[in-house]
């Protein structure tokens, strides 16, 4: 997405997390324990992905976002499909969305990335902004002296 900025990536983080259920210092009950909520978020509203699950390998992750902002009122903290977030982007100034993991054979989940979205991301660009308000303008001036 154009207007996607202040993307923090947690993969370090989850390397660290099955490093330490690997090592035994972490139990499978600590990691995998997706709420109803969430898991209930992941089949109506996730996007599947083919990566496979780091804990039972049987199934495939699927990404739930999350969508959080002040200008979205009682909106926010819902999940969204990916194709929603575009035009979420497109209405709103800023909102920041959260991407979790979860496979709904283990009830695995995991934080993946989160980032800012919205069109003040166009106007910290400009040159996006700018180009489609001086088509407009060109247009509209173009269209005034064709009247004359």
């Amino acid at each position: 997405m154009r207007t996607q900025r202040q993307v923090v990536d947690y993969s370090l983080r989850k390397r660290a997390v099955l490093r330490e259920l690997l090592a035994g210092r972490v139990g499978t009950y600590d990691v995998c324990d997706a709420s109803p909520y969430l898991k209930n978020a992941a089949r109506f509203h996730g996007e599947p992905t083919d990566e496979r699950c780091p804990i039972c390998r049987s199934e495939n992750l699927i990404h739930v976002h999350y969508i959080y902002g002040d200008e979205l009122k009682q909106s926010a903290g819902q999940a969204r499909t990916l194709a929603e977030l575009p035009v979420l982007a497109m209405t709103l100034r800023e909102f920041q969305v959260f991407v979790v993991e979860v496979c709904l054979g283990c009830d695995w989940n995991h934080l993946v990335e989160q980032y800012l979205l919205g069109r003040d991301g166009l106007a910290e660009g400009g040159s996006e902004g700018d180009a489609v308000v001086g088509d407009v303008s060109g247009t509209v001036r173009r269209r005034r002296e064709a009247q004359r």
